[in-house]
């Protein structure tokens, strides 16, 4: 019996799938949990619309991601910090003031999660962080540290 997962099953598939399975396991186990719907004609066009759906929405964040890594290029954030002697800063620039940075100075909403510092700002002047914006679209944000005064 051909039927669609409706949620990861062991051993069967994941959601979405169509799997053949036995008809007594579709029948005793599968449909009573609502693992799995019979795979029915308007069920199979219903799983390829969503999959269709998906696929769009999918690119179309892809598309929104490398657009943000071009605007990225074109920016240099400036990020003021306190410090001591020998130019050493108290703590650290994180990716939290950087990515507030970001959106304030030039309206780009790139989550804190996303840059990756591959080690912490401890000192002035320019530095480059990588910021992982999905679905294998990167882009490198470059940061100006600078003293507050």
């Amino acid at each position: 019996m051909k039927v669609i997962l409706q949620q990861d099953v062991r051993g069967q598939g994941k959601k979405g799938q169509l799997v053949e399975v036995s008809e007594g396991y579709a029948r005793n186990f599968l449909l009573p949990r609502k693992l799995a719907v019979p795979a029915t004609a308007d069920a199979i066009n219903t799983m390829n619309l969503k999959e269709k759906a998906k696929k769009a929405e999918e690119a179309r964040l892809k598309a929104q991601a490398e657009e943000i890594a071009e605007k990225l290029k074109e920016c240099q954030v400036r990020v003021t910090a306190k410090a001591g002697n020998g130019g050493r800063l108290f703590g650290a620039v994180t990716t939290k003031e950087i990515a507030e940075a970001l959106a304030q100075q030039y309206q780009l909403d790139v989550p804190k999660q996303k840059l990756v510092l591959d080690e912490p700002i401890k000192s002035f002047g320019t530095f480059q962080v990588k910021a992982k914006l999905g679905y294998e679209v990167s882009g490198t944000v470059y940061v100006l540290v600078t003293e507050e005064k």
